[in-house]
């Protein structure tokens, strides 16, 4: 799996938006990851049928790519660097 990434679950991430209103993300781990590559899902928080964003991979050297067509590239930057940098409040 990549190092220096601590996002092991689920998250909420506040997105600030390029073209529409920001809203808040929500990241959620993908089940089905190989052991070369880690994947979240992304998708709109707080709805009852929430919007699917994409998703963003890492390679085992912490490089990333984005998977979707929804998100500008600042966007997907954002999302990124929160789960790069993200850690659990104990």
């Amino acid at each position: 799996m990549v190092n220096n990434i601590y996002l092991t679950g689920e998250a909420k991430a506040w997105l600030k938006r390029k073209n529409n209103p920001d809203e808040v993300v929500r990241i959620v781990l993908d089940a089905e990851n190989k052991e070369s590559v880690t994947s979240y899902q992304l998708y709109t928080a707080y709805e009852a049928n929430p919007d699917y964003l994409g998703r963003i991979l890492f390679d085992a050297n912490g490089y990333w790519i984005y998977d979707g067509n929804t998100l500008a590239i600042a966007e997907q930057e954002q999302l990124a660097k929160f789960i790069i940098n993200y850690r659990e409040i104990v």
